[in-house]
């Protein structure tokens, strides 16, 4: 089967996906309940999609196009309310991070899709095992170069994104010194990392896609689990690295943050993406995986080594003016206040040690993601 044509889609329009947990308020361990929250759900409009994910303990929420940061934030704080109510009603919590801190992979249960159960069937334990939670954003292109330009010049940035959504420091009851274990999960796949080096759509498909198709190892897109990869049957470029975060407020910065940057990034006001800027890649997502914003990262054209906390910072003022004329000055705002408050993983942190138990993080991150529920 030939590759989906690349839809061509409005530059720089957006949506969100936002995969939830759903947490016993009992015990404050994930609960199989999707079946049900689904059920529920299914009753009246819902704003954009609600879906299963790949256990029962998983929920994923995914907005419609957006074109600027209000009308998203607003959309996302609509979804967070219906479903916070429809949990309500089912007596079990809802919230965001990338993991949930003492949960058991075995105890989890595969949802009742055909496309799950041929992943668990083909990856085994490793299915369970991603009852992890992320959050990915679409940014519209008008054509499939343009989504593989954006791709590769958006190499160095990827640490910018792990660092800032970082919410996963625990994993079976344990400080794992990670900010975002969670992408060591999806690093466990071997269709994971970084897309080839193609700028060309049709030597993409002719090059790459169908050799792969033709080994029997992939069937189309979804079949990569790529930090960043096209989507051609919506015409978007998809971002997969970020942690799930605790606020559908620092989900729609980080969004928007990304749209910024494209827009800066699509006027070339850069070198162009080289297959050398690869070779700094995984030691820079690294450093933003392990130490989040205190990481110090690798320039991939100078070798120059920056904090990435600076680097982010300078990265906000040269993209100011886009963001300006995108209306995502709010969204900017969000993201240089969360490069000195610290990201979700360091509250996270601070609140185990307040309270003293992994179930009273659990606690707080689902008052944190139901916050301004109306």
């Amino acid at each position: 089967m030939a590759l989906e044509k690349f839809k061509n889609s409005q530059a720089l329009s957006m949506g969100v996906e936002l995969e939830l947990q759903l947490v016993s308020l009992t015990d404050f361990d994930l609960v199989a309940a999707s079946p049900d929250m689904l059920e529920l759900l299914s009753r009246n409009a819902f704003p954009g999609v609600v879906t299963p994910e790949v256990t029962e303990s998983m929920l994923e929420i995914a907005t419609s196009v957006h074109s600027e940061y209000g009308s998203l934030v607003a959309e996302l704080c609509q979804m967070r309310d219906i479903l916070i109510r429809a949990a309500d009603r089912l007596n079990i919590g809802i919230g965001g991070g990338g993991t949930h801190p003492f949960q058991i992979w075995s105890d989890r249960r595969i949802f009742k899709k055909p496309r799950f159960q041929e992943v668990s069937v083909l990856y085994g334990y490793l299915t369970k095992q991603f009852t992890i939670f992320g959050q990915h954003v679409h940014i519209g292109c008008t054509s499939g170069d343009e989504a593989l330009f954006l791709l590769h010049a958006l190499n160095r940035y990827v640490p910018h994104f792990i660092a800032l959504s970082a919410s996963s420091p625990f994993v079976q009851g344990h400080d794992t010194l990670f900010n975002s274990a969670r992408l060591n999960s999806v690093f466990a796949f071997p269709l994971s990392g970084r897309a080839p080096f193609f700028l060309k759509w049709d030597e993409f498909e002719k090059h790459y896609f169908e050799k792969m198709e033709h080994t029997g190892v992939v069937k189309s897109m979804k079949d990569f689990y790529w930090d960043i990869r096209p989507k051609p049957e919506y015409g978007t470029i998809e971002l997969r690295v970020c942690d799930t975060p605790l606020t559908v407020e620092r989900a729609a910065g980080l969004a928007c943050y990304l749209q910024a940057l494209c827009k800066y990034l699509l006027e070339r006001n850069e070198p162009p993406p080289a297959e050398d800027d690869y070779l700094v890649y995984n030691y820079n997502r690294f450093q933003a995986c392990r130490f989040g914003l205190d990481g110090t990262i690798v320039h991939p054209k100078s070798y120059e080594q920056m904090p990435l906390r600076e680097d982010i910072l300078t990265t906000l003022r040269k993209i100011q003016s886009h963001a300006d004329a995108l209306g995502a000055n709010a969204a900017l705002e969000h993201i240089y206040q969360a490069t000195h408050t610290g990201s979700d993983a360091s509250f996270l942190r601070n609140e185990f040690a307040h309270r003293g138990s992994v179930e009273g993080m659990v606690d707080f991150s689902l008052q944190k993601f139901r916050q301004s529920v109306l």
